[in-house]
This record gives structure tokens, C-alpha cells and sequence, in this order.
């Protein structure tokens, strides 16, 4: 059986490749297109520098931005949890949904699809929610 450790390193991990994912998703455009705002990425494939950035690679970077905001929020709380002991079946789902919702947000974020976007986004936020009422509950 999985202790809560276990499930957290999975989720960690989960994560990191779907942020490695959205840099792969730029470069793929970057590459296709041919398309490379830095001057000397352009020069080291002797074409020319573009001025702006394409519409996909400035999506990926919106949804990298914010899994800035909120993946760092979770390698906490989850770091406290594990640190307390909380080991219990609400806080093992609550890192698997999390995890979840981090995946459909980038997806919905690239794609453009509403309303899912914005509730796997919530989704996200209470499960750091969960976790920090958790914290607070146990300290207390």
C-alpha cells in the first residue's frame, strides 16, 4: 500500500512533466513555425528574428504563469502534511484531484474551453484550501 509520501512524490512528479509538457508545447511552435522571437536563436538557425511572440507560445506561457501561481502553493501544503503526519484517505484524494485539476487546467488554458478552464481551476483552489484547513485544524 501507498502511504501519503508515495502519492505525494507521484503528484510532484506528474506535475513537473506537465510543466515540462507547456515548454515542449512552445518549442513545437517555436520550431514548426520557425518562429524565434530571441536573436540569437534565430541566428543559429540563420532566419530572421520574429517581433512577437506566436498566439500558442504566448498561451503556453499564460499557463505556465499560472501554474506559478498555484503549484508552488501545493509542494507546501503537501510538504506540512506529510511533515504532520496527515495521512489520511481526504488528504491522499485531495493531491490526486489536485493533480487532476492542474492537468485539465493546462489542457482547457491551451484549447480554450470554458467553462471547464475556470472549474478545474476552483477545483484546484479548494483542494489548497483543503489542505491548509487541515494544517490549521492539527496545529490548533
Amino acid at each position: 500500500m501507498y502511504n501519503l509520501l508515495h502519492i505525494y512524490a507521484l503528484c510532484i512528479t506528474v506535475l513537473f512533466i506537465k510543466m515540462f509538457a507547456i515548454s515542449c508545447y512552445q518549442g513545437y511552435f517555436r520550431i514548426k513555425n520557425k518562429a524565434f522571437k530571441n536573436k540569437e536563436d534565430a541566428q543559429y538557425l540563420n532566419i530572421n528574428a520574429h517581433i512577437e511572440e506566436l498566439p500558442q507560445v504566448i498561451r503556453a506561457n499564460q499557463a505556465w504563469a499560472n501554474d506559478l501561481e498555484n503549484i508552488p502553493m501545493f509542494w507546501v501544503l503537501g510538504g506540512i502534511c506529510i511533515a504532520l503526519s496527515l495521512n489520511s484517505p481526504l488528504i491522499t484524494w485531495t493531491f490526486c484531484i489536485f493533480t487532476i485539476a492542474r492537468i485539465i487546467h493546462t489542457y482547457t488554458y491551451l484549447v480554450r474551453i470554458q467553462p471547464w478552464r475556470t472549474i478545474s481551476y476552483i477545483t484546484g483552489i479548494v483542494c489548497l484550501f483543503i489542505l491548509a484547513f487541515n494544517i490549521i485544524v492539527t496545529c490548533l
